[in-house]
């Protein structure tokens, strides 16, 4: 049980970081400011009513509901996988992630009708669309979770081959 609060606590942390790094951005900053804060990245206020790389941006009526309808479903499915993997370590730490983010950009749907976006990396002229700290850790849940199946995978495959090889 200690771990599953753990879970929690990730999942609470990123919600928190990530809204109060939006507050911040949005008291301090006018919609497309930006502050240089190396050669290759910036501050910048951005609102993105879409997904990723603003998909569906054009539609905000309807696409707002989609997205909080498709994050409800995606936690839920998460919040399932991170219960039955509880005592372990790198599968809930993703569904955590992830499931902080998402709930993070959904808050911002809700409160804001978008999402807040800031972060601006770039190499001369060429930007990597903005993103906040909700899309970092929906990133590194996704990533994790791929090395937990791809460990997951090659741990089966070693017990099926080892089965086949024991002698009876």
């Amino acid at each position: 049980m200690k771990r599953l609060v753990g879970w929690i606590v990730l999942i609470l942390v990123v919600i928190g970081l990530d809204q109060w790094s939006k507050v911040a951005i949005v008291a301090h900053f006018q919609e497309w400011e930006s502050m240089p804060m190396t050669g290759f990245f910036n501050l910048v206020l951005v609102y993105n009513p879409g997904a990723a790389f603003s998909f569906l941006a054009d539609h905000p009526s309807w696409g707002r509901w989609f997205f909080v309808a498709l994050a409800a479903v995606i936690c839920s499915f998460l919040a399932r996988t991170l219960w039955q993997q509880r005592t372990t370590i790198l599968q809930p730490a993703a569904c955590a992630l992830i499931i902080g983010g998402a709930i993070g950009n959904v808050i911002d749907r809700l409160v804001r009708g978008r999402v807040v976006d800031f972060l601006d990396f770039h190499y001369l002229q060429h930007h990597y669309p903005s993103f906040n700290l909700a899309d970092s850790a929906i990133c590194l849940g996704v990533f994790l979770l791929i090395i937990a199946v791809y460990r997951e995978n090659g741990k089966a495959g070693k017990d099926k081959a080892n089965k086949e090889h024991t002698p009876s």
